[in-house]
C-alpha cells in the first residue's frame, strides 16, 4: 500500500493539545515558559526538540 503523503525533512505535524492541558486545565492554566523543552518523536520517523525562548 502506498502512503497518501510522504513526510519530508522539515514537515510539521500539528496535532493540537489534548484536553486538560494548557488553557484547558480546570484550575490555573500552565503555559510554556522560557527554558521549557518540547519534544516529539514518531517511531521509525525521527525526533524533534524545541526549546522555548522569551520573545524580545
Amino acid at each position: 500500500m502506498q502512503p497518501l503523503h510522504a513526510l519530508l525533512p522539515g514537515d510539521i505535524i500539528a496535532t493540537g493539545t489534548p484536553p486538560g492541558a494548557g488553557m484547558g486545565m480546570k484550575t490555573d492554566p500552565v503555559w510554556l515558559r522560557s527554558g521549557d523543552v518540547v519534544q516529539l518523536e514518531i517511531a521509525g520517523r525521527g525526533r524533534q526538540r524545541q526549546q522555548v525562548i522569551a520573545a524580545r
